[in-house]
């Protein structure tokens, strides 16, 4: 599989005299009869992702070593690890995503350590009135609408 590439504007902004092209190819195995060479091309387009959650996993929950040397014990942290992996990316996607989010910048999912930031890692202060206990976020808190919402949404579907 072939793609050829014209660029006439380089990463700066900056526009090329002459344009700039780029030949990629790819060797696959994959089927001609399940996969046109666009769907294929796509695919290998998109491997950056796919080689990116290891490296969160590893970095994001701090887990460049494992604890133990025993077996037993560092498959437990592994399990616990991915669980906790998918809760956060479960709340990065419902409470980062939405309209109320704070924007950095467009994206279509956020990393662990972003989802930790925002809405794990809380600057906030237990308040108790008129017997309630509240828990107060800031008002200058970019992310407290969408701490709110998200809080709201879980503590529904609990019950």
């Amino acid at each position: 599989m072939l793609r050829l590439s014209e660029r006439t504007i380089d990463a700066q902004g900056q526009l090329l005299i002459e344009p700039k092209l780029t030949l990629d190819g790819w060797t696959t195995s994959l089927s001609v009869k399940q996969f046109d060479a666009r769907a294929i091309i796509a695919l290998y387009a998109d491997h950056g992702t796919h080689e990116q959650f290891p490296s969160e996993f590893k970095a994001d929950l701090n887990l460049e070593r494992l604890p133990s040397g025993k077996f037993d014990t560092n498959y437990l942290v592994c399990e616990l690890a991915g669980l906790a992996m998918n809760i956060l990316r479960l709340m990065g996607q419902a409470g980062l995503l939405g309209p109320d989010a704070p924007v950095r910048h467009a994206a279509k999912r956020r990393r662990l350590k972003t989802v930790m930031q925002e809405l794990v890692y809380r600057a906030g202060r237990i308040i108790e009135h008129g017997r309630r206990i509240i828990l107060g976020l800031g008002a200058n808190d970019r992310a407290a609408k969408a701490f709110q919402r998200l809080h709201a949404e879980l503590f529904a579907a609990c019950g």
